[in-house]
């Protein structure tokens, strides 16, 4: 064990790497995710939950909602911060590349789904190279944990039925493709109504509904979508949901 010494960079790309994938509430050394990540870096597990205590700490939705991280963040912790923030796909790949590297037996496994898969548009080449797929799984579990791995509008909790959606259309924003802060966790339902803009979200975070469709004679869109309308969604820990994205979305996608 590396008790005391500096933290490399490799180690320091697992911790941001583990920062993004794991909920706010799981960020402690009993959970045996940072036990078996923090034995394969050389650092004790009380060691790596510091470290995302740490890293927790430089969040604004972390520390805007009163929790404290602790006052050893160091001047690298700050770095790899902004580092993460300026360029989101470099840092996806690098990072998860990082923790694949000690755990190369898939021990933290991902829960992408075909759903969470996106394309350029049609007519473009399909084929989805191995850094997509990566950026794609890093935003998809940055963005289940962000959400506590649960639709923010309806609170559904099956994973298989969960979709991290951008709030900007993954063709059309290269820069924030994985940057978790261009997404909302919605139930397969729901982040097809946001796609084809039947919903949006308002500034006050609450749902809109397109009236395009509020007066047909449809009762499961009424209880499924309706329902929903003016209804806060639900806040989420960390990696809150860019303002301007959701303008974006409603100025081009939402049909009114």
């Amino acid at each position: 064990m590396t008790h005391g010494s500096r933290w490399t960079r490799n180690q320091l790309l697992v911790a941001f790497a583990l920062y993004c994938r794991l909920p706010f509430g799981r960020l402690h050394a009993r959970n045996p995710e940072i036990i078996s990540i923090a034995e394969s870096i050389g650092r004790t597990p009380s060691a790596l939950a510091m470290k995302l205590t740490n890293i927790a700490s430089l969040d604004p939705e972390i520390t805007s909602t009163g929790r404290r991280g602790l006052t050893s963040v160091s001047a690298a912790d700050r770095a790899m911060w902004d580092e993460m923030h300026s360029d989101w796909e470099a840092f996806a790949i690098e990072s998860e590349q990082a923790l694949e590297d000690v755990q190369p037996d898939g021990s933290l496994p991902s829960q992408e789904t075909e759903a969470d898969v996106e394309y350029g548009p049609i007519g473009e080449d399909r084929i989805v190279t191995s850094t997509t797929r990566i950026g794609q799984r890093f935003f998809r579990n940055a963005v289940l944990a962000a959400y506590n791995e649960r639709c923010c509008i309806t609170g559904l909790s099956i994973p298989s039925l969960l979709v991290a959606s951008h709030i900007v259309p993954w063709r059309c924003d290269k820069s924030n493709r994985v940057n978790p802060r261009n997404g909302l966790l919605l139930s397969a339902l729901h982040d097809r109504a946001f796609d084809s803009g039947l919903i949006t979200i308002d500034d006050d975070m609450t749902v809109r509904v397109s009236n395009q469709y509020t007066h047909r004679p449809d009762s499961y869109f009424a209880n499924s979508i309706q329902h929903y309308h003016a209804r806060e969604i639900s806040q989420p820990e960390k990696f809150a949901p860019d303002r301007d994205f959701l303008g974006f979305h409603r100025e081009r996608i939402f049909q009114g």
